[in-house]
């Protein structure tokens, strides 16, 4: 898949796999959005991540995932400040077996969440330009 040019919105984007993902989109010419609940761990990514590509090409939006209101309100600035949504990478996750019910919410609930708002906003029939979605689920790590 060619990338280059393409606009990427990556959840739990500012550590782990997602920060994985996130490096690997941009050294393929993607521009990327780092959405993580993490305020802290987000905007050291996004200076680590500005030293080694071009600053304009990322954004970090501070997201809670299991909050429908800031996941939708962090797709919609995806499209202010880039104008377009090609690629939307479901990763935020966690395992808590103590908290099941809070692990349900980050691990389903906003995977769906995630991959309806992204065909909202890149059906073509919906003034999008079409695109991907990959869900991602792990418990290891």
């Amino acid at each position: 898949m060619h990338v280059n040019g393409k606009v990427a919105l990556v959840t739990g984007g500012a550590q782990g796999i997602g920060r994985a993902f996130v490096q690997a989109l941009l050294g393929k010419g993607a521009k990327v959005a780092l959405l993580d609940r993490n305020s802290e761990a987000g905007q050291q990514s996004k200076a680590a991540l500005d030293e080694q590509f071009e600053a304009q090409r990322t954004v970090f939006i501070q997201c809670d995932v299991t909050d429908q209101e800031q996941l939708k309100g962090a797709f919609k600035k995806v499209i202010e400040h880039f104008g377009r949504l090609d690629i939307v990478v479901n990763n935020a996750g966690v395992n808590n077996e103590k908290d099941w019910e809070s692990t349900i919410q980050i691990n389903l609930t906003s995977v769906i969440r995630g991959t309806y708002l992204g065909l909202e906003y890149m059906r073509k029939g919906s003034g999008g330009h079409g695109g991907v979605i990959i869900n991602i689920s792990s418990l290891a790590g």
